[in-house]
């Protein structure tokens, strides 16, 4: 797989494509995604994704809180794993927007030269969102390529997507998350120096540095797997702000207990896979009834993993 930040290096003839945000990359995306390579294969053509980034909603409407699923690296990963050959981030922006989408796709065609456009079931693109499937069709007469629409997939009587991925991960429902994802939910960072009071309280913690943009659960303590250096292990992580501690508002903070693993990992990046929460966060009356709380939710998370 090839990752592209731009269309300038590239130059296709008879390529299939696909176009969209694909944050996350779950089993609609997937299905979309299956549908590109196993045509593109039959037809002797490369497969390309052409993604965004920034994503669209963040440049039209904005957010106010961490938003995405997946870094574009990651995406792009996914998508590779999938079976795309051709993977584009291509840059959003407020100039992109008012692009009107025939430009857009003239653009696309001249350095992509796809003979196929296959699209999710809620596809539009260019400045107000104009070229849906009607324009699309007329499209593909003028520069020769044809053109197919995904149906949704749904789940629970809802279509998978991922804004609604994200609401579950708003609710810490980790386990819901894994479903719509075909995998469980992952949150890679760094291991930094906290104030290191686990440690005092016999559970020391490995302390997350992950990027504040990247979309995380709900405050509460979750049964995890972590990787490090290659391997990986069990742990429980507390997200939150730590209130039997903290008497003024901090950022939350994620900090993974790994469990029978006590080597110094400090400035290593890890994985850290969420498999199922626990409960919620609280304060505690005291340290002793903490940690009289961390032993339960210890034994509890060994009980999940081990099952």
């Amino acid at each position: 797989m090839q990752h592209y930040w731009s269309l300038e290096d590239i130059q296709l003839k008879g390529s299939w494509l696909t176009i969209g945000s694909f944050d996350g990359v779950h089993l609609g995306h997937q299905k979309l995604v299956h549908q590109l390579t196993a045509g593109a294969r039959k037809a002797g053509a490369p497969a390309v994704v052409l993604t965004f980034f920034p994503h669209p909603t963040t440049v039209v409407r904005g957010t106010d809180h961490p938003f995405y699923l997946t870094t574009p690296e990651e995406r792009a990963r996914l998508l590779g794993e999938l079976g795309a050959d051709v993977v584009i981030s291509y840059p959003f922006d407020d100039a992109v927007m008012g692009t009107p989408a025939s430009k857009f796709i003239a653009d696309l065609h001249h350095h992509l030269g796809f003979k196929h456009l296959k699209i999710g079931h809620d596809f539009s693109l260019g400045k107000d969102r104009e070229g849906d499937v009607d324009l699309l069709s007329q499209l593909g007469a003028r520069w020769g390529f044809t053109l197919s629409q995904v149906e949704a997939l749904e789940y629970d009587n809802h279509v998978i997507s991922s804004s609604r991925i994200r609401f579950l991960l708003g609710a810490g429902q980790v386990d819901q998350v894994a479903i719509l994802l075909g995998r469980n939910y992952v949150v890679d960072g760094k291991v930094v120096l906290g104030d290191q009071r686990g440690r005092t309280i016999g559970f020391p913690t490995a302390n997350l540095d992950v990027w504040s943009d990247r979309a995380i659960p709900a405050a509460g303590v979750y049964v995890c797997r972590i990787t490090v250096r290659g391997e990986t292990y069990d742990a429980v992580t507390n997200i939150g702000v730590r209130p039997t501690f903290e008497e003024h508002p901090v950022p939350p903070r994620i900090e993974a207990h790994i469990l029978d693993y006590k080597d110094d990992i400090y400035g290593e990046e890890t994985d850290l896979e969420f498999i199922s929460r626990i409960r919620g966060e609280r304060k505690f009356n005291s340290i002793d009834e903490l940690i009289e709380q961390i032993n339960l939710d210890v034994a509890h998370a060994r009980q999940i993993l081990a099952a």
